[in-house]
């Protein structure tokens, strides 16, 4: 029994690790997307695309959240430990989720108030 736990969490790690780096590997990919104008960019259009780019990046952590939350769930198996730790992982998601939502609506806040919307 000790031996299928030990595998579990091995494989658990690997899935987060494989995430991890598959995100960061294709998340470039969606941020130089975007191209440059010709004339340079100005300071709206570098706010604009570093917050868009920051909103990409938090999206995609937050379904990673979720998502290894809901398997924590599936593989819990009844055990009120690992419920319990697919539980504070699901109300971290949410908790930064809503850090997350702030912190844009801060930004563009801030952008309206200053006149580079």
């Amino acid at each position: 029994m000790r031996l299928i736990k030990k595998i579990e969490k091995i494989n658990m790690k690997k899935f987060l690790v494989s995430a991890l780096l598959l995100s960061a590997l294709t998340l470039p990919v969606l941020v130089f997307a975007q191209g440059q104008p010709a004339g340079g960019a100005t300071l709206e259009q570098l706010i604009t695309g570093l917050k868009s780019a920051a909103w990409m990046i938090f999206g995609a952590v937050a379904v990673i959240a979720f998502v290894v939350a809901g398997i924590l769930f599936l593989t819990a198996a009844g055990s009120p430990e690992k419920i319990q730790q697919a539980r504070n992982a699901f109300l971290w998601g949410v908790a930064g989720v809503v850090v997350g939502i702030l912190a844009y609506s801060i930004i563009t806040i801030v952008q309206t108030a200053t006149n580079l919307h």
